[in-house]
């Protein structure tokens, strides 16, 4: 009983930390949403443009999410540990490692926007979306900034400030769509283009105004970095790609796996696909809530290392954990209860609705065990273990998940349920491998 009191004691800070990163996730999709209703009044062709432009971005994005990830856990590492200039100068040597990053793979997607016709895609589309990748691949620099300093400011503690600023920028980005689509306030309507130049603008605003607040912040300035243009230092950047690239790989696979579902959907029909996405849709949303907590869980460790409180890992961890478990459980319990009543909300087609009501149905259940891996690869990756994971979840997705999805879908002939139900295998593997590894990783320092 004193252990659950305790693991409960230690899960309130947990989730107040969780709770404004999670809300700056569901802003960041917010951003997408707003672009997508904003481009998809222009027509058809603009919007199929954005959507394909968008789905190359995310690849650089999530590599460059997992490069940065460090700059949380060793920032929260000194924070515990009493070391505020090593809080400074990891946040240094993040910028530069965001800055190389953004670089390289804005030069790699503008290279790749003269070669759209590779990935199949309709003439009229990939013409489309050429001008609107090269503007948003280089907005890529001031991402991959911004979040290398939210990372920042969430390791301290401070997860409030960056989450206004993500806020700003989503007014900021609707009032220049406004503008820069459409042609008001006497400029040329751009259409998609306009829409590009917006995130742009928008996406340097946000790296402007919270570096401008973190410079003036009297209370930080212990914690900033001494000298700014220092020579860097060889062995922090090597620390922090080390533990970054697996983390990268981590998020690479599971993106890539559920590519890989929609391209089974897509043999199996128009109907299938579009109940598919219905249900992605529905689950992408559900999903920001863990990974929140995930990135919360990633901080909190870190900090108690730093601090020597080793007693505390297992409390912590397990305590978000089981947090998480239980959030999507109850989303899970809202899926298949009023399953057909959400899938209508997104589209009229009686077919697709059916069929995304049963789809829904094996999301509860599949949305329980993608939390569960999700929490516990960020407590993993509070103390630093990124090497094992990375293997963990490349033998869960593409080993177990991919060809069960396949194997269900068609040879068993399940079908779309199928292809969900096998996908939901996998990430439960890949939730008990996570678990089993983080309890190992902790059985030392429970007393």
């Amino acid at each position: 009983m004193s252990s659950f009191r305790e693991a409960l004691r230690e899960l309130r800070p947990t989730l107040r930390l969780a709770l404004p990163i999670t809300a700056g996730n569901v802003g960041q999709i917010l951003i997408g949403l707003t672009d997508s209703i904003m481009i998809g009044r222009v027509g058809a062709v603009p919007l199929a443009a954005s959507a394909f432009a968008g789905a190359v971005f995310c690849v650089a994005y999530l590599i460059g999410i997992g490069l940065l990830t460090p700059v949380a856990v060793r920032v929260a590492e000194a924070h515990g540990a009493g070391r505020p200039r090593d809080a400074g100068e990891t946040l240094r040597h993040g910028l530069a490692i965001a800055t190389a990053a953004s670089l390289l793979l804005a030069a790699a997607l503008t290279g790749l926007a003269g070669h759209l016709a590779l990935f199949g895609q309709p003439p009229e589309v990939a013409a489309a979306t050429r001008p609107y990748l090269v503007i948003v691949a280089w907005s890529l620099l001031p991402s991959l900034g911004f979040l290398a300093v939210k990372n920042y400011y969430e390791a301290l503690h401070r997860p409030w400030t960056p989450l206004y600023w993500v806020l700003g920028g989503l007014l900021l980005n609707i009032f220049l769509n406004w503008v820069l689509i459409y042609g008001h306030l006497g400029a040329p309507a751009l259409g998609l283009v306009g829409a590009g130049w917006a995130t742009f603008v928008s996406r340097f605003a946000l790296l402007a105004g919270l570096c401008w607040q973190m410079l003036r912040c009297h209370s930080l300035a212990p914690a900033r970095p001494s000298r700014w243009f220092a020579p860097l230092r060889h062995r922090e950047l090597a620390a922090q790609f080390s533990q970054g690239w697996p983390v990268s790989l981590q998020l690479f696979f599971e993106s890539s796996l559920f590519s890989v579902s929609a391209i089974f959907m897509g043999w199996l029909g128009t109907v299938p696909l579009a109940a598919h996405q219905v249900a992605l849709n529905c689950a992408g949303t559900t999903f920001m809530f863990p990974l929140g907590l995930s990135h919360s869980l990633a901080v909190r460790l870190g900090h108690a290392r730093g601090a020597g409180q080793t007693h505390l890992l297992r409390v912590i961890g397990f305590g978000g954990i089981g947090a998480g478990l239980a959030l999507m459980a109850c989303f899970g319990v809202v899926f298949v209860l009023a399953g057909p009543t959400i899938a209508s909300g997104f589209i009229r087609d009686p077919e697709v609705v059916a069929l995304a009501a049963r789809l829904l149905i094996v999301a509860g259940i599949f949305q329980i065990f993608d939390g569960t891996q999700v929490t516990a690869m960020g407590a993993l990756r509070g103390l630093a273990d990124v090497r094992t994971p990375t293997v963990i979840t490349f033998f869960g997705y593409w080993l177990c998940a991919a060809p069960a999805a396949w194997m269900l879908g068609f040879p068993l002939g399940f079908g779309p349920v199928g292809v969900w139900s096998g996908m939901a295998v996998g990430l439960a593997l890949c939730a008990l491998l996570l678990i089993a590894r983080f309890a190992g990783q902790t059985r030392a320092q429970r007393s």
